[in-house]
């Protein structure tokens, strides 16, 4: 009778905590966030190869700004992707010799590292539903500008990419 007593507080005590907290982790990384690591240059210097992120996942695509950073799938490459959100659905946009114009306005990209300088004027008209993504490395990212298909669904679309926890040295939300 008193192993059975032991028996049920160890279950109580160890293995109902352990259950609820495995699946409450899993509900958080399913559900809310998860971490990312960047394998590429593409967004250098706000992202380094190797960086880890924490991003929330994304339900409503209404509220993406332009400039946030959004991990999203690419069905063109068959693969996820980690760019910077430039052109939301509606957006006319233009770029020549490295600066980006949306909707007859010039915008401000501070975050932008080795800008391509080309005589090629690049056209976009960013159809609804669609959003139109660029590396902030412009010359070493394989991004809208390049592909067959510039705009990404927001079906596609799965998350917010929010603090960078790692390298530590580099600890801080992003912009």
């Amino acid at each position: 009778m008193e192993k059975n007593i032991k028996a049920l507080k160890f279950f109580k005590e160890w293995i109902v905590p352990i259950i609820a907290a495995i699946g409450i982790a899993f509900f958080i990384n399913k559900f809310l966030v998860y971490n990312v690591y960047i394998p590429s240059e593409s967004m250098v210097p706000t992202l380094n190869v190797g960086d880890k992120l924490m991003v929330t996942r994304i339900y409503d695509t209404s509220k993406i700004k332009r400039g946030d950073i959004i991990v999203f799938f690419s069905k063109e490459l068959n693969e996820t992707l980690i760019k910077r959100a430039i052109g939301l659905p509606g957006d006319h946009i233009e770029i020549t010799n490295g600066v980006v114009n949306i909707n007859g306005e010039d915008i401000k990209e501070d975050y932008v590292k080795n800008n391509e300088y080309n005589d090629k004027k690049l056209v976009f008209d960013v159809p609804e539903n669609k959003f139109f993504f660029l590396g902030d490395n412009r010359i070493r990212s394989y991004d809208a500008r390049k592909w067959i298909n510039p705009y990404i669904d927001a079906s596609d679309i799965n998350a917010k990419a929010r603090i960078k926890i790692y390298p530590f040295t580099d600890f801080g939300v992003l912009h």
